[in-house]
């Protein structure tokens, strides 16, 4: 292969160890490889922790790894989007009574979008990021389909399901079939500095996990009081603000009950939390929209599929009906606990992904 006609791949560069082995796993491949950071927080950082995607460790550990693969490496300011995409839509949906899925939002705004037109302006054909999963063409339709990654443990397909087909085929997943001990042996065999690093399960603006804390902090909510009642709408306490209530919750209710109480509905209109018994926490139906559809479009009238209703839920069988306005009816086999508004809930197929949407109130 000559040095001319090398396909140049843009790899997302976060500090971490699944990055930093795609981009050596990529380079090995014989592809041009350049190396970007995007700097999605601002300077003053509320809860920036030193090796978060908005801490000073992280550019310096992508900076470190592209030195040490000898690839070009560029920090790309994209604060104010991350702040508009992102952060405020993770605000408003605490405000509206639902759960927030940042990292979905992250993927197909900026990391997939924001990224892919970099790419285009350093004449990168494909980006590539270090998540674990699989993009395949459709032998019969030629769309390109989105699969869960090799390793069971750390399928990120979940997280991608958002993504378009001109995402999806300007996207390439090195770790697809690689499990993570694969990838840290690819990035010891390489040198790496980041090859023994921890991975971070959070949400990367959130690193203690207090979501209320960051909220207030960052000055998006204020406490507000309002009426904590049960499913007849009899008041038994108060509540600060509906935004620092999750679906399935139950301590730090501060109410007294002889049976245990968990959240059941956030009903940002009355300003309440409503409350119950475990059982009220189960469902067999529901409805999500914004639905995007992957091996097909349109998808069929109905299909039954794997319902993933979060990321760690280990999924459910159930039917699917897609409606003409974007949305689609489950109905579960049996029912499930907690199914909570404003969640991404993601159908497959065996380890194809059919498609998801947003789990509606």
């Amino acid at each position: 292969m000559t040095e001319t006609s090398k396909t140049r791949v843009v790899v997302g560069m976060s500090g971490g160890v699944d990055s930093s082995a795609a981009a050596a796993l990529l380079l090995e491949q014989g592809y041009d490889v350049v190396g970007i950071t995007l700097k999605l927080w601002p300077q003053d950082c509320v809860s920036r922790a030193e090796d978060k995607c908005c801490g000073p460790q992280a550019v310096m550990d992508a900076r470190s790894v592209s030195n040490k693969l000898g690839i070009p490496y560029y920090l790309v300011d994209e604060a104010e989007d991350f702040q508009k995409q992102v952060i405020n839509y993770f605000a408003e949906e605490y405000k509206a009574g639902r759960t927030p899925n940042p990292c979905v939002m992250c993927n197909e705004k900026l990391k997939f979008g924001t990224l892919i037109n970099r790419a285009r302006q350093l004449g990168a054909e494909y980006i590539a990021t270090g998540h674990f999963a699989r993009v395949e063409k459709h032998p019969q339709n030629g769309r390109h389909v989105l699969k869960k990654g090799k390793d069971p443990r750390k399928d990120q397909s979940y997280f991608l399901f958002s993504l378009k087909q001109e995402q999806l085929a300007r996207s390439l997943f090195p770790l697809g079939e690689l499990t993570k001990h694969d990838t840290r042996e690819i990035a010891r065999e390489s040198h790496l500095k980041t090859a023994e690093k921890e991975e971070s399960m959070e949400i990367c603006f959130v690193p203690d996990k207090d979501y209320g804390k960051f909220l207030q902090q960052a000055k998006l909510v204020q406490k507000h009081k309002g009426d904590i009642v049960d499913v007849h709408g009899r008041v038994l306490g108060q509540h600060d603000g509906i935004e620092f209530y999750t679906i399935g919750q139950r301590k730090g209710l501060g109410i007294s009950s002889p049976q245990p109480l968990y959240v059941v509905e956030l009903d940002a209109v009355n300003n309440r939390v409503i409350v119950g018994d475990e059982s009220q926490l189960d469902r067999d139906e529901f409805v999500v929209e914004r639905c995007n559809w992957i091996p097909f479009d349109p998808p069929p009238e109905s299909f039954e599929a794997t319902i993933k209703i979060r990321y760690n839920h280990p999924g459910a069988r159930g039917t699917v009906r897609p409606q003409p306005n974007g949305a689609a009816r489950i109905k579960l086999d049996a029912p499930q606990r907690a199914i909570t508004p404003g969640q991404a809930c993601v159908f497959y197929d065996d380890d194809l992904v059919l498609g998801g949407g947003w789990i509606r109130r």
